[in-house]
């Protein structure tokens, strides 16, 4: 306890890491205060309470903003579409791909090509956010009337939203668009907490300290999962330059267990809505169509969990292979004097790389799937649904893997400054980490 405290007055008493984390706590509780605005002509008294599904996801990624009918409604959501997007643009297009090899003028463009499609993405999802969410008798005024100016109101939400998250990335600490995501998870957090203490009263209260020493175990497994890597020496060659010897150190290729992140459970997420959507087209005539839509609107099923499963091992190799180039990292090792010992330089190391990179990405997606699987697990067991979602999916895993960035962000400025790091021994591991080729 007395380190921590000294931690803590070493962090406060660093000038520009004070200012970031007083500028963090002001950008997000701006972006709280937000969330409980709500758009104009709409009566909150009369919305509906999205509790399952996407919906309920959702509402419980913005931190109750998608429900509250918020002018931040929509939150950094968009944003992060139009980024995936973009993403997958540098892997499939070769003038992104140039671009994305331009330095930092191509970084800048991409950036602004980003911005737009955010715009173009968010028009079209506030008027399917208006028209689906909120019911005609919540709104107070004209509807045509309502739904133009809240289509304005919640894309200039978006907008701030998205200038917010860059301003604590620029003048905060971290990521800023995960922090806000995680901000939006973690305010919903005590509000569970005490509907699962009401839910299991003082008969089950044994039961729900269980439950809370169980969180503990899958938050440790979230982590091993998040910080587990595969280290591939590598070794460059010695240069003489001058009177100067360079080079002849050996790093490591920090391969991640799970390099794909959340992305393989939010395409899963997505799809896993299409067979309900599509049946419930033919519920009425078909006994078969009405039993999909039953299974597949029912989160903790064991037909939908179990599909949901098998899109998120598929989905880890295919993000795992655009998002990782082992012909890339094998050409800036060859290009710097690097090699692997044991390996020749070139097509044999890039297939060395992918070799690995195969043998550890499906445990790595059997986990993560493991990870996605939970929450439905929990609602069966009788949790209430609200506390289910923090036993894992997209949920524990972005506020996992923020806290492990933020607290690297604060480390490398103790260390820096010469005063001691957040941990006695070993080092913090952010998502963040550059690959040493």
């Amino acid at each position: 306890m007395k380190r921590f405290i000294t931690t803590i007055k070493n962090i406060f008493s660093i000038p520009d890491l004070r200012t970031r984390i007083l500028n963090t706590l002001l950008f997000l509780l701006i972006f709280r205060l937000g969330s409980f605005v709500v758009l104009p002509g709409v009566d909150p008294a009369a919305l509906e309470k999205k509790t399952g599904g996407l919906l309920g996801f959702l509402d419980t990624i913005l931190g109750g903003a998608f429900s509250n009918a918020s002018i931040f409604g929509l939150g950094i959501m968009p944003y992060i579409s139009a980024s995936i997007v973009i993403q997958l643009l540098t892997v499939a297009v070769p003038y992104f791909q140039k671009m994305q090899k331009d330095g930092e003028s191509g970084r800048k463009r991409l950036n602004q090509i980003t911005r737009i499609l955010t715009i173009g993405i968010t028009i079209p999802q506030s008027i399917t956010y208006l028209t689906t969410t909120i019911p005609n008798e919540a709104i107070l005024v004209d509807r045509f009337f309502f739904t133009a100016s809240a289509v304005v109101i919640l894309t200039a939400g978006t907008i701030f939203c998205m200038w917010l998250g860059e301003k604590i990335t620029d003048k905060g600490i971290g990521n800023g668009i995960s922090m806000l995501i995680m901000i939006g998870i973690i305010s919903r957090l005590p509000g569970a907490l005490f509907q699962e203490a009401i839910n299991r009263g003082t008969p089950q209260a044994l039961i729900f300290v269980v439950e809370l020493i169980v969180l503990f175990f899958v938050v440790m497994f979230v982590v091993m999962l998040t910080q587990a890597v595969r280290r591939i020496p590598v070794q460059y060659a010695k240069q003489v330059i001058g009177n100067k010897v360079y080079g002849g150190q050996r790093q490591y290729i920090p391969l991640k267990l799970n390099a794909a992140g959340v992305m393989p459970i939010i395409f899963a997420q997505s799809l896993m809505f299409l067979p309900s959507l599509a049946a419930s087209a033919f519920a009425e005539k078909s006994d078969v169509a009405g039993y999909i839509v039953t299974v597949f609107s029912d989160t903790g099923s064991w037909q939908y969990n179990l599909s949901l499963a098998v899109l998120i091992v598929l989905f880890t190799f295919f993000y795992t292979a655009i998002s990782v180039n082992p012909n890339q990292i094998a050409d800036d090792m060859k290009r710097n004097g690097g090699f692997i010992p044991g390996v020749k330089p070139g097509a044999q190391t890039s297939e060395y790389i992918d070799a690995i990179l195969s043998k550890i990405t499906l445990p790595g997606s059997l986990f993560l799937a493991l990870v996605a699987i939970l929450p439905g697990l929990a609602i069966k067991l009788g949790i209430v649904r609200e506390f289910a979602y923090f036993f894992g999916g997209t949920s524990l895993l972005i506020m996992v893997g923020v806290v492990l960035d933020t607290l690297q962000q604060i480390e490398s400025h103790l260390l820096m400054r010469h005063y001691e790091g957040l941990m006695k021994s070993g080092k913090i591991k952010g998502r963040s980490e550059n690959v040493a080729a």
